[in-house]
Parts: structure tokens; C-alpha cells; sequence
């Protein structure tokens, strides 16, 4: 798919790339006043810095913004929710748009045998405040009552947001229903729950009597906004205009396709004929590709790493009439996800401070282990984490496939090694879900490995302050970015990785981090797993264990150089701003 250059080891970010720094302290040449695009109550509470004026609109099913919210699944929403609060740091004339799950994610908890066990819980949130608004969307030819609720942005420190519900008593229980579930396993449900997502929030800045510069999906469940702005100017241009679109989705097969028949009877393209949607869209036949079209409606496009934004371009060439698709790596909330004591060690270069300190942190951890699993880890012994969504492509047992490796990795006397797994996987995921297990199972008579459960923003956090590696081994390409590694440097915690997502961007093999070398593409799928396993094995006992255990200062200074050179390029202020500056044209 792509040269050989694109994944050598060798590759090297540049100077200004790695550094990269945005003067956001800086005033503007000419220092005019800005203000808030919203109307009171609803307006930002700090004045617009004049750099980040341009009226925005972001628009995503899912936010990580903190535990009590429970309304994310993984890193879609860690993103988005690290892109809220940097964006109301630079002070930027934005707002959030997203549904009030009324059930989540799900909750994520142990059945009798210690197997995975799926909760579903309905949540209460009395920070949100409801504005009164209330509106219909036709959902299947049916209107269907939505309100809004309101996050002000000093509860949790981000710009001002809105969640959109349909639990309310006008509507029947199939309507009430749409928002009960973030990504229902049901496929009709979850069109329904596009078309509140993106023509609902149309609705609710038409309430709100406001009409944003830029309205900015972050992927493609909130296309139906198109239609709605479409409806309103009737010029196609005027779509262009305001759409920006960022896709998560490395392979073409991953982006959601539905019926364009099915697609039209249940309204998701609001009041527009078949023939005007065509026309729009440039789609023909009966499959109707969701990213395909954001891609001919958006002004502009980005991948989210700049591997990413290559492959997507590769992938989509082909198709005519697409916008530009540039990139722009995700990052992560510093402020939010580095632990304050590692970070003044970091900042003054306190070698024995930030081995304190981190060993403090994996004490915390390991009191967490043991509350779940009743097993006691020993906080001198190397920590390895394996800690996200559980999905085919990240190989969550990857490490664990040679029973007599792990074993032998696991039971070394000499150069122990403590090894922890985390993270949902899809509740109706049952591949997913059998792996889940099957490592509960594999790790059921080690005392120095684990599997832990209810994996949200508090237990990734203490995940990433207590871990010595953190493990990262998708397969190449098939990770659009990745972001806990992000966190995970910032908190000291070294990246073990394949050559994949943001850690082409950031590796200094051996001096920040530690990288197995690409599998030749030709391998079968078999052949590139055993490749990539024998070099994690590799690296570990030729490197890792060695440096860790024989040489701590120099093991010390790797886990500073990856807390310095993950800041700035991968906090979430750089992100934030570089939307305005390259992908919004403030």
C-alpha cells in the first residue's frame, strides 16, 4: 500500500516537528476583541483569543471528559474529550455537540468465575443542566422529540457543550430508546441514533439561532448535519463551506455503509429527494458509503497521524470529486493525564525523583490488582501494561500466544516481570470478548499477571502512572493513531510498539522507546504475527530487561527522554489549535 520508507525504523520526525511549539501566548498584530458565538447563558465564559475566533461547531458520538461521565467507549472519545478542554485552554470560539447516553458504554464487570460480565446502568448527571429546548427530527417519517442539555465549560474545564436526549415522555419507546445505548448492536437503532447525532444538532443551533463557520465531524455518524445545511441554503457550496471531516478509519472496508434505500426511508437525508441526494453525493446504486460521502461534502478532510493521513489518501484516490485530505496527529490533555510529581521530576530532570515518584504510582496501581484480582505485585519488579480497546488488530494476546514464552518471560527469577491487560471490548463483540477471556483464563494461575476490569479514564490514568512499558503491537497500518501511549509517555511509562499511528512520529528507537522492526509485507497474516511476537520477545530480553534491571540511570533517562519529547507536539493544545491553523483556514 504504501513504499518501504514509509515504515523504516529510521525515519525520523524533523527538528521543527518534533518541537513544535505554537506561539499561543503571543498577542495578534492587530488586538481586536472577540467574543462567543453563542447566545447567554450558553456563552463561552473566557474571551476568544482573536487567533481562534472562527465560529465552530464539533460534532462526536462520544466524549471522554471525565469518570463520572459515562458517555464514552475508547479512543474515539478520548480524543474528542482532550480536544474540549485544550480547545477552552487556547480560549478558541468552540463548542461541543454529542447524546446523552442514557445507558453508556456499558459497565464493564466480573461474572462468578471471574469472566467478563456486561452491565448495562442507567446514568444520572446533576451537573448537566437542561436549556428547556426541545424540537423534533424525523426519524423513519416520524418526528421524534429531542431536548438539549447543557455542560457549562467550568465543570470540567472545557469549552461549552450539548448533549442531546430523546428519553423524554412525548416520545414511544422505540423513540425513547435511540439514545439509551452508545453504538447499539442494532443496526437500525444506530442510523437512528446518527440521524439525532448530526441532523439534531443542526436542529438545536437552529434553536440556539446560530449558524457556525465551521461544522467539524469528527467521523462520519454525524453526516446527516449535511443534509440539514443543504435543506437550508440549497447550494452544495454552501455545505463545503462549513464541512470539515476527520476520519479515524484506515481501510476502506472499516467505513460504515448502509442501504441507500434503507438510508432514505428512515429520513437520514432530512427532506431531500433520492434524485438531490444523488446529485450531492455522487453515490449511485443501492450502497451508500458514509465516509465517501462526508469526503464530496467537507471543504477539508484529515487523517489522524500522519501515516494516517497517507494511507487515507492512497485509499480514497481512486474515488472522484473527494475533498483534500490532509492530517493532523491526535494528541492528548497534558493537564489532564500527567501526574503532577512526575511531571515536576521531568521538568527539573530529577533522576531519583521520577524513579520515587514512579514507584509510588505503581504502588497505587498494584493496590487496585489486588482489590480486583487478590494477587500482590511488587512494585521493583519491570511492569508491563497492555491497556485499550480490545480489537482484532491490536492483538491484545499477542504476547501471550506462546504459552511457553510467556511462561518462561513471566517465571524468570532472575529479571522478573509483572504483566497487566485492560480494556472493553465491544459488549456484542464476542471474538472480542472470547480473547478477553481467554486471557483471564491464561494469566488465572500467574500471580504476577492480570486482567483487570471497568477500564474508563480513572483505571487508564492509574494505568499510565503505574506501568514501566506500555505494550503497543496493531498490526502496521491497520492503527489510524493510537493515544495511550501519548498518556502513557507523559507519565514515564516507555512505549514498546510496532512502527504504527503517532509512533512514527515520536519513536527514537532506543533512546525514547523501543520499536519492533515492520514484518515484510508479504508474510501471511500467520507469518507477520509470529514475526512481530519474536521481536517483542526480542527487544525485551535483549534490551528492556537488561537496561531495567542492570543500568537504572540509563533506563531512568529513556523514561525522561520520552516524557520530554512526547511535549508539546502530542498535547492536545497543539492538536486544538493546529485544526484552526490548518484544517478550519482561521
Amino acid at each position: 500500500m504504501q513504499s518501504a520508507t514509509i515504515y523504516s525504523i529510521s525515519t525520523q520526525p524533523t527538528t521543527q516537528e518534533r518541537h513544535y511549539h505554537l506561539a499561543l501566548s503571543e498577542p495578534p498584530i492587530i488586538p481586536l476583541m472577540a467574543s462567543s458565538f453563542l447566545p447567554a447563558p450558553f456563552a463561552h465564559s473566557y474571551e476568544i483569543d482573536p487567533k481562534f475566533s472562527k465560529s465552530a461547531v464539533y460534532i462526536s458520538s462520544e466524549f471522554a471528559i471525565d469518570q463520572s461521565f459515562k458517555i464514552y467507549s475508547g479512543g474515539l472519545g478520548f480524543l474528542a474529550g482532550s480536544h474540549m478542554k485544550s480547545a477552552a485552554a487556547i480560549k478558541q470560539n468552540l463548542c461541543g455537540i454529542g447524546i446523552l447516553w442514557t445507558y453508556g458504554y456499558y459497565n464493564q464487570a466480573r461474572g462468578d468465575n471471574g469472566e467478563l460480565a456486561v452491565q448495562f446502568r442507567k446514568m444520572e448527571y446533576a451537573f448537566l443542566q437542561d436549556t428547556g429546548i426541545r424540537f423534533t427530527v424525523m426519524v423513519h417519517g416520524h418526528p421524534v422529540w429531542v431536548k438539549a442539555l447543557y455542560l457549562p465549560g467550568d465543570v470540567f474545564n472545557t469549552v461549552p457543550m450539548f448533549f442531546l436526549s430523546t428519553e423524554l415522555e412525548e416520545n414511544d419507546p422505540l423513540s425513547r430508546a435511540i439514545t439509551h445505548r452508545l453504538y447499539d448492536q442494532d443496526h437500525l437503532r444506530r442510523i437512528a441514533q446518527y440521524i439525532i447525532l448530526g441532523a439534531g444538532a443542526a436542529k438545536l443551533l437552529d434553536e440556539l439561532g446560530v449558524d457556525p463557520e465551521i461544522w467539524h465531524l469528527n467521523e462520519a455518524h454525524g453526516l446527516s448535519a449535511a443534509f440539514q445545511i443543504y435543506q437550508k441554503f440549497r447550494n452544495k457550496e454552501e455545505v463545503r463551506k462549513r464541512l470539515i471531516f476527520t476520519t479515524h478509519t484506515p481501510e476502506e472496508a472499516g467505513n460504515e455503509k448502509h442501504s441507500f434505500q434503507l438510508l432514505y426511508d428512515f429520513s437520514f437525508f432530512g427532506a431531500l429527494s433520492q434524485p438531490e441526494v444523488r446529485s450531492l453525493t455522487g453515490i449511485e446504486g443501492d450502497e451508500f458509503n458514509h465516509s465517501l460521502a462526508a469526503l464530496r461534502l467537507a471543504r477539508k478532510a484529515n487523517g489522524v497521524s500522519k501515516l494516517h493521513g497517507e494511507v487515507s489518501r492512497h485509499m480514497w484516490e481512486s474515488y472522484p470529486n473527494i475533498c483534500e485530505i490532509s492530517h493532523v496527529t491526535n494528541a492528548q490533555n497534558k493537564k489532564y493525564w500527567a501526574d503532577h510529581g512526575l511531571e515536576h521530576a521531568r521538568q527539573n530532570g530529577y533522576l531519583t525523583e521520577l524513579r520515587q515518584r514512579k514507584r509510588e504510582l505503581k504502588e497505587r496501581l498494584f493496590r487496585t490488582v489486588a482489590d480486583q484480582t487478590g494477587k500482590l505485585f511488587n512494585p521493583d519488579v519491570l511492569t508491563i501494561v497492555w491497556a485499550r480497546r480490545f480489537a482484532g488488530y491490536k492483538r491484545p494476546d499477542l504476547i501471550a500466544r506462546d504459552v511457553r514464552m510467556f511462561s518462561s518471560l513471566i517465571h524468570d527469577i532472575n529479571r522478573p516481570v509483572q504483566m497487566i491487560w485492560a480494556g472493553k471490548p465491544y459488549p456484542f463483540d464476542y471474538t472480542a470478548i472470547d480473547t478477553f477471556n481467554h486471557l483471564i483464563n491464561v494469566t488465572r494461575d500467574f500471580p504476577n499477571a492480570a486482567v483487570l476490569v471497568g477500564y474508563e479514564l480513572d483505571l487508564s490514568r492509574l494505568l499510565k502512572y503505574g506501568s514501566d512499558v506500555w505494550l503497543n503491537n496493531p498490526v502496521v497500518t491497520r492503527e489510524a493513531s493510537g493515544t495511550s501511549g501519548m498518556t502513557a509517555a507523559m507519565n514515564g511509562s516507555v512505549n514498546l510498539s510496532t512502527y504504527d499511528g503517532w509512533v512514527c512520529e515520536f519513536a527514537r528507537d532506543g533512546a525514547n522507546s523501543f520499536i519492533v522492526p515492520p514484518a515484510d509485507p508479504k508474510l501471511s497474516a500467520e507469518e507477520r504475527d509470529m514475526h512481530d511476537m519474536n521481536g517483542i520477545y526480542q527487544i525485551l530480553q535483549e534490551k528492556v530487561l537488561p537496561t531495567f534491571y542492570g543500568d537504572k540511570d540509563a533506563w531512568t533517562k529513556i523514561m525522561l527522554n520520552s516524557m520530554n519529547d512526547v511535549v508539546p507536539f502530542f498535547d492536545a493544545d497543539r492538536l486544538a489549535a493546529e485544526y484552526y491553523t490548518k484544517i478550519y483556514g482561521a
